[in-house]
């Protein structure tokens, strides 16, 4: 059971190109019945795909024309970045890897906690833009959730910086959210159930 009804009346086969299996588990979640994801694994791709791009969209781009190419599979990617107003917009791109290469969640939640420690201005929000390849042409999502940072973690569900995120006209962070509620308002629910539409109107 997915959060969205779907209208979908054929069967969709995408690969997602991620190797985040906490995304992966998320999105799986997301999409109705109508998509049949594929992983990487299921494809034979085990190598790293580099995201070097200066912006999100450029990111999702990269992992998708990776697996057109060199697979020849319909696909979808995203990228998301966390943009907080105190830090001009930082991480952005970069928030996977805000507290450097190969860090934990934690590394990258406890930067964003100090870097803010005496700040009041804690507003931010989440953008993610998905990016799909499909039928030889590209197609581009995006889904935003505004919210706060809050001044020290709280809850135990979700990951990255899910602890710390409080989306607006809430009084808990994501990490505080099932999976389901999540869903219903975050950035890659908002995104996906683009994705969705475009399938129901031309599937």
């Amino acid at each position: 059971m997915t959060i969205f009804e779907s209208k979908i009346n054929d069967t969709v086969k995408l690969v997602f190109a991620t190797n985040n299996q906490y995304k992966l588990r998320e999105v799986q979640e997301l999409l109705p019945e109508g998509i049949e994801v594929l992983t990487l694994q299921d494809i034979g791709c085990h190598e790293e795909i580099e995201e070097t791009a200066s912006t999100l969209e450029g990111n999702a781009k990269i992992k998708t024309d990776h697996v057109k190419n060199g697979y020849g599979y319909d696909c979808f990617a995203d990228d998301t970045g966390l943009e907080v107003s105190a830090l001009n917009g930082a991480p952005g791109v970069y928030s996977a890897r805000y507290a450097g290469e190969n860090v934990t969640f934690d590394d990258n939640v406890n930067k964003m906690l100090s870097e803010l420690r005496g700040e009041k201005n804690r507003e931010a929000r989440f953008r993610t833009v998905v990016s799909l390849f499909w039928k030889g042409k590209q197609y581009f999502f995006e889904g935003v959730c505004v919210g706060r940072i809050e001044e020290k973690k709280s809850g135990d569900q979700g990951f990255g910086y899910d602890p710390i995120f409080t989306p607006e006209g809430y009084q808990k962070t994501f990490a505080e959210m099932s999976s389901e509620e999540k869903g219903e308002i975050s950035h890659r629910g908002k995104a996906i159930q683009k994705l969705v539409s475009f399938f129901e109107d031309k599937v």
